[in-house]
């Protein structure tokens, strides 16, 4: 009788002859027995580099490099979020990248904020099963990441300012082979600043091969007033011309809300953020906490983060996948077209090769209001 091993915590007592390793600013390509060498003043291997220090404005530092076959399991990644007194988007002006052996364009290429499903250059608490944010800025992914025969991940700082210390981890395992069915992992960031009305906004197109999409970030700025929560999310797989074969009921319940969030509490209305293993809404804001100016109001658009991980309920598709979101609102008149602020990552597994992603946003034009 074949065993079928269980997964999470069921599947530790089974051995499964992995060889595992970790890279950081010590030992940027994993090396067996190299780990933590760098001397500092407390001696030989008394964390002497802990850090990658002073990120120049415009340079891609090579995070690492790692030869497969081989899985990521775990990445950890700290920063500062301020370089200076008025520097505060950060955590959009580092942009992380990913590829898979020897591929030319990334297969994930993300701002490191919004990848760990903190937009708007602000970090938050976040508690899921695929990323994990915890105080102050400790940025955590679990996504399994397989390659074959390399994995290579970089950080441009497009900040105006160096980084001084940059701070991370990045844990795998390898193994003498991969199953034939491991497929890779893809991240693609959009930023619509203005959506045009009655024109749904693409959080993900072109993809084409055989995959299945496995999660959605959205950072939200309204910008008008009212009930902004109505469009559905819309999953066209497969050739899907006019209408979605997967088509949601709105973006609240795309993310498991409902009633707008909301509860009325002593006669004023609550706005409730939650984090889950698979879906949650741990980002709400309507004060511009990153400025500190006594001429300068604190006051901007309300502001919301929400991530979707298709775990439980993978979405599959055998040619190709589109996904998109539409703006509608209700008000005393009934339902309406809005324009809003919607930026958005996408996260999927494919066979390579992937189509090269849409040109990344000038990090001006990926900047909150």
């Amino acid at each position: 009788m074949h065993l079928q091993l269980p997964e999470g915590l069921g599947a530790l007592p089974y051995l499964t002859r992995g060889r595992s390793r970790a890279i950081n600013a010590e030992n940027r390509y994993g090396e067996k027995g190299r780990g933590g060498m760098a001397a500092s003043p407390l001696g030989p291997s008394r964390k002497g580099s802990p850090c990658l220090k002073d990120i120049r404005p415009g340079e891609t530092a090579l995070l690492g490099e790692m030869e497969g076959p081989g899985i990521i399991t775990h990445i950890w990644i700290t920063v500062d979020n301020q370089t200076s007194e008025g520097d505060c988007f950060v955590l959009r002006d580092l942009v992380l990248r990913m590829y898979w052996d020897e591929e030319e364009n990334p297969s994930v290429e993300v701002p490191l904020g919004d990848f760990f499903c903190c937009g708007f250059g602000k970090e938050c608490l976040v508690n899921s099963s695929a990323v994990t944010v915890v105080p102050s800025r400790g940025l955590n992914t679990y996504f399994q990441m397989p390659f074959r025969k390399k994995a290579r991940i970089t950080l441009e700082n497009q900040h105006a300012n160096p980084i001084p210390a940059f701070f991370y981890q990045i844990d795998y395992c390898l193994y003498e082979e991969l199953p034939e069915n491991a497929a890779y992992f893809h991240a693609s960031f959009r930023r619509q600043a203005l959506t045009e009305i009655g024109k749904d906004y693409v959080i993900i197109d072109g993809i084409q091969g055989a995959g299945h999409y496995a999660g959605t970030y959205i950072a939200l700025s309204t910008l008008q007033r009212y009930w902004w929560g109505e469009g559905e999310v819309k999953f066209y797989i497969d050739k899907d011309q006019e209408y979605p074969t997967i088509c949601g009921t709105g973006m609240e319940d795309y993310f498991g809300g409902s009633w707008s969030f909301a509860s009325q509490e002593g006669g004023r209305t609550v706005e409730h953020t939650y984090s889950t293993p698979y879906l949650g809404y741990p980002y709400y804001s309507r004060h511009d906490d990153l400025i500190h100016n006594p001429y300068h109001n604190d006051d901007c658009p309300p502001m919301r983060g929400f991530y979707r991980w298709h775990v439980a309920d993978p979405i599959f598709f055998e040619e190709d996948l589109k996904v998109t979101v539409q703006q509608i609102g209700v008000g005393h008149k009934g339902l309406f077209e809005r324009q809003d602020d919607l930026s958005s990552v996408a996260y999927w597994y494919q066979k390579e090769p992937h189509n090269k992603f849409r040109e990344l946003p000038p990090k001006e034009k990926r900047w909150p209001r």
